[in-house]
């Protein structure tokens, strides 16, 4: 389905969970409010529900995320029952990998085919105190659990924040010399109650970039510079793998904008960073038909904004990313 602007809209991000185990500055904020009460969560046949009606609107692929979907019990079950939905073309999810290396093998086996990793640093010093992450070999271990059941091409995601990471960009780059994986550099997004620490601590991608090919040589780029999904592609000489670069302050790509996101309490988001929300839980909690639930995706898609207004100062304020889903 397009949207008011000729987006043609296919790209589901559908949060299962606000619970994380973990807690990066950026999206979880000191003040934290009480995680979401279980009996709001969608279940996994509500999930379905969503999913089902999801695609029949034209969203051929769905990204689960959370808070850190990991967590939850029946992930297992609420991948198998998405993935064996008719017309689901491509399910992947975003993990901070903590749990990965248990969980590889039945999640690729429940039908999950790609995982993006968030990993801010390899340097446990810095990830202790940016992403509350002691032990980044952890991770590791389920990143290579992950490629090695097939849940490929693997991903890793990087938020770039000043003071505490800009050094370990160049050892995240520097994997894709001999790692057929695409590292991928992500610009500070001001959101919720942390919206003060991401305008604090913004890294522009110029900046990272600048940066990388100081310590690792130039940059050639890719797809003729054009954007692919959200990212610029890269790519080192002589390198296996690509290193993208997700610039949604400094070079907003709202005009390709394909997606749209569904909170873990059932909000349909109409765009990241506004607040603009419609209620499917609500909807399905008081019966609402496969065709109503089908009406409110069309109805959400009708009012896409064309954009943010970041540039106006107006931020979104009602959710922190946690609560929205990465």
């Amino acid at each position: 389905m397009l949207d008011a602007y000729g987006r043609r809209i296919n790209y589901l991000r559908l949060s299962v969970t606000d619970r994380c185990n973990l807690r990066c500055l950026y999206c979880v904020p000191a003040e934290r409010a009480d995680p979401i009460p279980q009996a709001e969560l969608l279940s996994a046949s509500e999930l379905e529900q969503v999913g089902r009606a999801a695609i029949e609107v034209g969203f051929g692929k769905v990204r689960l995320t959370g808070g850190e979907p990991l967590v939850r019990r029946d992930i297992v079950e609420i991948v198998a029952r998405l993935a064996r939905l008719p017309g689901m073309h491509e399910l992947v999810m975003t993990t901070n990998g903590v749990r990965l290396a248990e969980l590889a093998k039945p999640l690729f086996d429940a039908g999950l085919r790609r995982v993006n990793v968030h990993l801010d640093s390899l340097n446990a010093g810095r990830s202790q105190p940016l992403m509350q992450l002691a032990a980044p070999d952890r991770v590791w271990a389920g990143i290579l659990a992950a490629e090695r059941v097939g849940l490929t091409p693997i991903k890793l995601n990087m938020v770039v924040v000043r003071d505490y990471n800009e050094p370990d960009v160049v050892e995240m780059a520097r994997l894709t010399r001999e790692r057929e994986w695409h590292v991928r550099f992500i610009e500070l997004m001001p959101l919720g109650a942390a919206a003060g620490f991401a305008l604090d601590h913004y890294v522009s991608s110029q900046e990272t970039m600048a940066r990388i090919e100081a310590a690792l040589g130039p940059l050639t780029p890719l797809n003729g510079g054009a954007l692919a999904g959200e990212a610029r592609l890269y790519q080192l000489l002589g390198g296996r793998g690509t290193l993208g670069f997700i610039s949604p302050v400094s070079n907003p790509y709202c005009d390709s904008c394909n997606h749209m996101r569904i909170t873990a309490d059932g909000q349909l988001r109409l765009c990241l960073l506004a607040d603009q929300e419609l209620d499917l839980r609500r909807a399905l909690r008081a019966g609402a038909s496969h065709q109503d639930l089908v009406a409110l995706f069309r109805q959400a898609i009708a009012a896409k904004p064309r954009g943010n207004h970041l540039q106006h100062g107006q931020l979104a304020t009602k959710r922190a990313m946690v609560k929205i889903g990465g």
